[in-house]
């Protein structure tokens, strides 16, 4: 079916990817994207770095300008979806009108996991994931000293480097026993460590925060309590501690939902008329099993298969997943997950360097990598994990024997 409507909930990544590969595809009806920001979509990386640090605009984040859905018809409608009435193929949206579809795709991404404990409504208490948040951030910038942050994952790290770059005095705050750990090995989370409080950046681990304490002059946050009873001082605080799939849509109109909307290897939900992609989305990886990606590469591939599917066409969720990472002078790419790894290889000294790779092996078999400021070690690894290809574990380790010549006996291997 490539006529009719096709309304796409959701102006995320996904979103756009897939309404924009529904016209590539050979959809000629119309083509309604929905969503509730004030903007067309942008990028989100940025946010907690080039964004929040004020270096770029809104404008110059836009995965597409105004003229691009102009020149394809397709209707960008700034508003709530409500419900989804399957049985009569419509979206009731929040202002009251309801567009029916021929068919539907769900890209309603994810939102910050919420702290329910005292003071978290407190102004000067934050969350980080869209741009108006960030612009109220950057508001609190110029009048303050000190940042607390809770959470120590990718985006905490993220963004405790972008504002010591502004000049702040920042605090990680993290109730495990190490930062990134439920994403990297020990080895990684040494090196993250160390590297930030070079940076000046004080990083506190085994800490659990109970609660924020307000100024009663002014009701803002002032200082964050951990469960020991010390109060951490702070002029505003960003709460990063993961992201909950929006399902509520899906649920609520009966579609399949484990953790993520339940996808086929097509992109097809429990309806065969409704599509997902995105951070929203759990499927079956031919590689990983049962997985839900919070990542932009995996969001597009998502989106330009459920596109596909929406066309009549038969594609498959196959890319293998990435990753990646900018804090300082850093580009951490990742490559695969982790998952279930039982040894780790360095390449390179985390310890000393600012440049290594770790590599995650499971029964002798490469299945991620960690590579920091080691691009050619990182196409490496993702050479290999597309072709699943046997590595040396001598030779990943040993510097004296250069990744080229091992990508190239890889690319070998795969060339007729």
């Amino acid at each position: 079916m490539t006529s009719g409507r096709a309304v796409v909930i959701g102006a995320s990544h996904a979103g756009a990817q897939l309404s924009a590969q529904l016209r590539s595809s050979g959809w000629d009806g119309d083509i309604v994207l929905i969503g509730d920001e004030p903007y067309l979509p942008y990028h989100r990386p940025p946010m907690s770095k080039t964004y929040l640090a004020d270096t770029v605009g809104i404008d110059d984040l836009l995965i597409r300008g105004t003229e691009f859905y102009e020149k394809q018809n397709i209707r960008v409608r700034r508003a709530r979806v409500e419900r989804i009435d399957r049985a009569e193929q419509r979206v009731v949206l929040s202002d009251g009108e309801s567009l029916s579809y021929d068919r539907l795709a769900l890209c309603t991404g994810a939102r910050p996991v919420r702290l329910g404990i005292p003071g978290a409504e407190l102004r000067g208490v934050y969350y980080l994931r869209t741009a108006e948040d960030v612009e109220a951030i950057r508001a609190d910038v110029p009048g303050s000293r000190r940042a607390v942050i809770v959470g120590g994952g990718y985006i905490g790290l993220e963004t405790a480097a972008s504002l010591r770059k502004l000049g702040l005095d920042v605090t990680v705050v993290e109730a495990a026993d190490r930062v990134l750990q439920r994403v990297t090995a020990p080895e990684v989370s040494d090196f993250f460590r160390r590297i930030h409080e070079a940076e000046g950046v004080h990083v506190r681990t085994d800490a659990a925060v109970v609660g924020f304490e307000g100024d009663d002059g002014t009701g803002r946050v002032a200082a964050v309590r951990l469960a020991d009873g010390e109060m951490v001082p702070a002029d505003f605080v960003i709460v990063g501690i993961g992201v909950r799939p929006n399902v509520e849509l899906a649920h609520e109109a009966g579609l399949a939902v484990e953790d993520g909307i339940v996808v086929d290897a097509q992109g097809r939900t429990s309806d065969p008329r409704i599509t997902a992609a995105g951070d929203c989305v759990t499927y079956h990886d031919v590689r990983y099993g049962k997985t839900r990606l919070e990542s932009v590469p995996s969001a597009g591939e998502q989106a330009k298969v459920a596109a596909a599917t929406m066309c009549g066409k038969e594609t498959t969720i196959s890319a293998l997943p990435w990753f990646w990472s900018d804090q300082y002078d850093l580009k951490l790419q990742i490559a695969g997950l982790n998952t279930g790894y039982d040894t780790v290889v360095l390449r390179g000294d985390p310890t000393t360097d600012r440049e290594f790779a770790c590599f995650y092996l499971r029964a002798g078999d490469l299945i991620a990598a960690d590579c920091v400021n080691r691009p050619q070690e990182f196409m490496f690894s993702k050479r290999v994990l597309a072709q699943s290809l046997p590595v040396d574990r001598g030779a990943l380790a040993d510097l004296d024997v250069p990744i080229a010549s091992q990508l190239a006996a890889v690319r070998s291997k795969t060339t007729p």
